[in-house]
This record gives structure tokens, sequence and C-alpha cells, in this order.
């Protein structure tokens, strides 16, 4: 039995800026340039980009139906507080700072993913405060306006 890597969601920026990073760190170093520990993080940053490219789903926006998924721009209400936050479902770093981006990793993005509009999910904080969420929108990022201009915590 095989198992196959999860896919991700890239934008074609973030795929073209990840690409562009792999091609640097893949250029010849020169000798005695970098010790030990930075050669293996350089290393381990290569395998982590190369996952990701081979994975990608590159700007194929999800079907707006409403569901949260990779590749959606989801606004969420904090139950407790009132407070709302629009943030890009995605792969953290690999997009622009402009935009938030939680992963679907992340206890905000594993518990909202797969969420339809109006439903409320509980997500625990690393330390240990359950958080209720309710999901109110989730955009196509495609349809969400260019570099998420005015997105964030309201």
């Amino acid at each position: 039995m095989t198992t196959s890597a999860p896919r991700v969601w890239l934008t074609p920026q973030a795929h073209q800026r990840l690409r562009d990073e792999l091609m640097t760190l893949l250029a010849p170093t020169r000798g005695g340039d970098a010790d030990f520990a930075s050669q293996r993080d350089r290393e381990a940053r290569i395998r982590q980009i190369n996952d990701l490219l081979t994975n990608a789903v590159v700007g194929e926006d999800p079907p707006d139906d409403g569901i949260a998924e990779p590749g959606m721009v989801l606004t969420v209400r904090f139950d407790d507080t009132g407070e709302t936050e629009t943030f890009l479902l995605g792969v953290r770093g690999a997009e622009p700072g402009t935009v938030e981006v939680y992963s679907p990793s992340s206890p905000l993005g594993a518990a909202v993913n797969g969420a339809r509009q109006g439903e409320q999910r509980t997500y625990r904080t690393p330390s240990g405060a359950a958080v209720v969420v309710t999901l109110l929108n989730a955009v196509p990022y495609g349809q969400a306006g260019e570099g998420g201009a005015g997105w964030g915590r309201m």
C-alpha cells in the first residue's frame, strides 16, 4: 500500500516564489561559506519546497460553494468576543505578508476546514483554551480580490 502526500493549494505567485527560492538554494555555494548546521537547514528547506511543489495544486480555485477548504478566503467570528477575522486557508509562508494565512493543519484551520457558512466549530489553542468560531463567509481566493487588501482581524 502506498500513501500519497496531501495536495496543497498555492496561488501562481506563491508557486513561482517557491520555485525561485528553490533555484537560489540549489545554486552552488562557495566552499567554506556555510557551516554544518546552516547546510542542514538549507537541505531541509530544499526538501520542504520540493514536497510543496510536488504536491501543489496551483491556482485552481475550489468551487464557490460556501464550504471552507484550502484556496478559500474565510471570514470567521470568534463567538466569545464577536471579533471577526478574514484569512486564506492555505500554505503558511508561501503567500506574501499582506495576506493572513492559516494552514489547514493549524488549530483554527483544522477546525473550520470543511465547515459550511453559518456552521460553528470549536478548537483548542496551544494553551488548552476552547475557542468557538462561526464561519461567516467562504469565497475562492481568485474571487476575493487581489492581494487581500483589508484582510485580517477586525
